[in-house]
């Protein structure tokens, strides 16, 4: 085993666990509120009047309406009156919105609209005792090679929420585990390039979450790209029920056991009698 491959795994995890238990990280979600729940405008746990309105500004938007007495800031400044709303991408902590200690974030997903609420005080991260990861295993850090399909498809997966929702995919990660080939099915960002899966295996459900993420980074021009299980990812539903994680698309599930990376939340053992 190489130590610094080792040390270099310590240091991601101790950062992921940093990362997730944060004020305002995955643990701190405690609401995702459609606004089509509530057409009055009105969401019981959330202060100000929410509408979607299409054709605002030349697109569709979210339109805020907020009274002094409701205590929402937006952009740090107190907001009475109305604000034209995009959806947020930046993190939960860097939100434009914010109501005392909580931050609010506005999604969008497959033309419907959300607020996202995350509270600092959220028991989930009053509660986490941390990630349960397998150490860092060199068996699982194996030589892949991307294949795009050329024009991108969109497949329906279920979603940890219960709805059906597109999934974009661009091509095929190959690689192969104790002499067999397997294909995982990836997604690609737009940005940068990078890959991106969705996956479950023999472990899952039984000593790991029920799926988890892989993020192997961009290939290289010739399509080859490490892939490394060490850096399997649980996803953000793992840590509030209130994130709309998709499922691995049809062929995600692996026929071997990832008995490496992030595998599920520690819990408190059980007090003997």
């Amino acid at each position: 085993m190489s130590d610094d491959a080792s040390t270099a795994w310590q240091h991601w995890h101790e950062h992921r666990v940093e990362t997730v238990s944060a004020p305002y990280g995955p643990l701190a979600l405690t609401g995702a509120h459609w606004l089509s729940d509530y057409p009055e405008g009105r969401i019981p746990a959330v202060p100000g009047h929410w509408r979607a309105a299409r054709g605002v500004r030349g697109a569709d938007a979210v339109v805020l309406t907020a009274a002094p007495q409701d205590g929402i800031t937006l952009d740090g400044a107190p907001l009475a009156g109305e604000a034209v709303l995009d959806a947020d991408d930046g993190p939960p902590a860097r939100s434009r919105l914010a109501a005392g200690a909580l931050h609010l974030v506005v999604i969008r997903r497959e033309g419907a609209w959300a607020v996202r609420v995350f509270d600092p005080d959220a028991p989930a991260r009053s509660g986490f005792l941390g990630i349960e990861a397998t150490p860092y295993d060199p068996a699982f850090v194996l030589p892949g090679r991307f294949r795009p399909y050329g024009a991108d498809r969109t497949v329906r997966v279920e979603n940890a929420d219960g709805h059906v929702r597109g999934l974009g995919l661009g091509g095929e990660l190959h690689f192969e585990h104790d002499g067999a080939g397997h294909i995982l099915h990836v997604s690609v960002d737009d940005g940068d390039g990078s890959l991106w899966a969705v996956f479950a295996d023999v472990t899952s459900t039984l000593t790991s979450y029920r799926f988890r993420f892989l993020k192997p980074g961009a290939p290289a021009d010739d399509g080859r790209v490490t892939v490394d299980f060490n850096r399997a990812l649980l996803p953000p539903c793992a840590f509030a029920d209130h994130f709309i994680c998709p499922f691995p698309p049809p062929g995600n599930t692996l026929p071997f056991e990832v008995a490496a990376g992030e595998r599920r939340l520690k819990a408190a053992l059980a007090t003997p009698f």
